[in-house]
């Protein structure tokens, strides 16, 4: 037979979190996972009542009582916890009841991680979807534009031998605008040269940004840096590195110059680690994460989800081609970028693992 020590080792080596609740729903054991989903101590929640520590709605609670007293199991999926923290977490969780005991028994898997990687599965699946839409449209405009743009040429040769320069100006219109959209559809494919991986320190790059955003608002926007200086070099491009940031501060300058105006603004550049990260399906031990954050006006929620989109913009002279050249850049070096926004504050993730695969 095991001893209580044994039988409490075993369940601290359980990956599952594991609640134990008296007559009263009080907490009378946390397991070791327990402890970290809900980031209390099994000493201190112990005489604790559940609600407060894990809240998720009256009719919870009741559901509980009732399994009691009825001494039937049930399981609820997808539940959304708010923790005494206050930080929410979803989970699925079965109940199953102990009569003879006079007590409940909570099996809790956390969702997040799972619905983390299912989001950002969804995410890559529809940039490489855009991406490849975009190559094949791109082409089929390059090779009519090559076509007009000959025949325009050949005509204004055939203009000048008969010394018309009134209708010359014309085919001059017509090369001119036939290179200005290839040169759009260029910048929709994004860089063409693969990146260059080398050891880079990634607050090279962040201050090359800062440097280039107040130069080019004259020092009128704050410029925050929360920097970790124990981040290890990085395996980046540094000059498309630089360019895949730089958009993303640049577009939240403007539109902090275009809503409340750069004195009132402030733009936050932060990097940490991250530690036990998943990139798609990739995981990863160790990830830099850069993140800017600006106070401007957010994102409009009917773009929130496209904004990535080649041609997608919030702005009225925005082309929508900076933050789709950006979240190229960083898939390319094997990183993931996310954006939260809500009115007041937008802040973009950029994750970039700190080992080469």
């Amino acid at each position: 037979m095991l001893n209580d020590r044994q039988l409490r080792l075993l369940l601290d080596n359980l990956t599952s979190a594991v609640l134990v609740l008296d007559d009263k729903l009080a907490l009378c054991y946390l397991n070791s996972a327990a402890e970290n989903l809900i980031a209390v101590s099994n000493a201190r929640a112990s005489g604790q009542p559940l609600e407060e520590v894990v809240r998720e709605n009256p009719a919870a609670l009741e559901a509980l009582r009732a399994s009691l007293a009825s001494g039937e199991k049930y399981t609820v999926r997808r539940a959304l916890w708010l923790l005494h923290n206050l930080e929410e977490c979803t989970v699925d969780y079965s109940v199953t009841p102990l009569p003879d005991l006079g007590l409940l028994l909570l099996e809790v898997q956390s969702m997040d991680r799972l619905l983390r990687i299912a989001r950002e599965d969804a995410l890559l699946s529809a940039q490489e979807t855009t991406r490849n839409l975009v190559r094949g449209m791109a082409h089929e405009v390059k090779n009519p534009l090559g076509g007009i743009r000959g025949a325009a040429q050949l005509l204004q040769t055939e203009l000048k031998e008969l010394d018309d320069d009134g209708l010359g100006e014309y085919t001059q219109i017509i090369i001119e605008e036939a290179d200005r959209l290839r040169n759009l559809v260029d910048r929709m494919l994004g860089p063409r040269k693969p990146v260059e991986l080398q050891p880079v320190n990634v607050h090279t790059i962040t201050e090359r940004v800062a440097q280039l955003i107040e130069a080019e608002c004259s020092g009128a926007l704050i410029i925050e840096r929360d920097y970790d200086p124990s981040i290890p070099d990085i395996p980046a491009d540094s000059e498309q590195l630089i360019q895949a940031v730089l958009n993303i501060a640049r577009n939240a300058m403007q539109a902090i110059a275009e809503s409340i105006g750069l004195g009132k603004g402030s733009l936050m550049i932060r990097t940490r680690v991250q530690r036990q990260f998943t990139i798609g399906r990739r995981h990863c031990s160790l990830v830099c994460r850069i993140d800017v954050v600006d106070n401007g006006p957010g994102i409009p929620e009917d773009i929130r989800e496209r904004i990535f989109y080649p041609m997608i913009s919030g702005r009225a002279e925005g082309t929508g081609l900076g933050l789709s050249l950006s979240q190229q850049i960083i898939n390319q070096h094997r990183g993931l970028i996310k954006c939260e926004s809500e009115p007041g504050q937008t802040e973009f993730q950029i994750y970039l693992p700190l080992a080469s695969e």
